[in-house]
């Protein structure tokens, strides 16, 4: 018998043989093929990811990107980040439901009537525009098809607009802003029965859904609360809990209520961001 027919015998009749050579098949379709089966990167962190799991996931298999932006500010009883803390949360549990990978916060935004009070951080529009723009710039140049802005905090929201809209022209990416707590406030009034307001009921349940730890309930007195009438304006503002409507969006501390509240949130701003991309794809854009 030959030599090339001995191995070959060997191989036919050897056990051990045939399995040292299934496995040695095995482990080389895994290794080749591994990373196109997997169905979930190992992070939807751009803070966490590397970059040879980047290159393999972005944009040809996750071409959204979520922005979230806030501001440092005065809060009522929660965090002065209340306005980076819910986006980003907001960014955290949509992120595999839209397939989307999210970007770290931009967590200082343009703040003017809270100014006064301690903690609170300012940056100019035009600063805070332009920085945003290069943000999104690097986001579309490195290969997002889909630029969605989580905003928190209000005085952001034109010069987020500006910079999405000068972006999307530019570079042909598609880009979506908005407020989550304007966007929600039928959520709040479904919930709550009433309207919300800066530091209110909405923006307290969001806080207390995600990060409980940041409300510090028992500095709270209802008599902090400030109803901002129609054609009225104040300078700095007497109060960092700030209603909507006179009566109506006190903060309230039910942890259960806020965390329904703060599902109904995400499930509606998860159906804005599917139905905005399921459109921009009909149209061809």
């Amino acid at each position: 018998m030959s030599r090339k027919s001995s191995q070959a015998h060997e191989i036919l009749y050897n056990p051990a043989m045939r399995y040292r050579i299934l496995l040695a098949i095995v482990v080389a379709l895994f290794l080749t093929t591994g990373l196109s089966a997997q169905s979930e990167p190992p992070f939807r962190s751009l803070n966490a990811i590397n970059w040879m799991d980047f290159k393999q996931w972005v944009p040809a298999r996750i071409d959204t990107v979520l922005l979230p932006v806030g501001t440092l500010e005065a809060h009522g009883v929660v965090n002065n980040g209340a306005d980076n803390t819910v986006p980003e949360a907001l960014a955290r549990d949509l992120a595999q439901r839209v397939n989307a990978m999210r970007a770290p916060v931009i967590p200082y935004g343009v703040t003017t009537s809270l100014s006064a009070f301690p903690g609170t951080f300012r940056i100019s529009p035009t600063v805070f525009k332009a920085y945003c723009r290069e943000v999104m710039a690097g986001l579309a140049g490195s290969g997002f098809k889909n630029i969605i802005v989580i905003n928190g905090h209000g005085p952001n929201f034109q010069p987020l607009q500006e910079a999405a809209a000068e972006i999307s022209e530019q570079t042909g990416a598609r880009t979506l802003v908005f407020n989550w707590w304007s966007y929600t406030a039928d959520v709040t009034k479904e919930v709550y029965g009433s309207d919300g307001g800066h530091s209110g009921v909405n923006e307290n349940a969001a806080v207390l859904a995600t990060t409980p730890q940041y409300v510090r309930r028992q500095l709270y007195d209802a008599e902090q609360a400030w109803w901002r009438a129609e054609g009225v304006a104040a300078y700095p503002y007497p109060s960092s809990i700030i209603l909507y409507k006179e009566g109506e969006g006190y903060p309230d501390f039910d942890e259960q209520k806020a965390k329904l509240f703060y599902g109904k949130v995400v499930e509606k701003v998860e159906k804005l961001i599917l139905t905005t991309i399921e459109k921009w794809d009909l149209a061809g854009l």
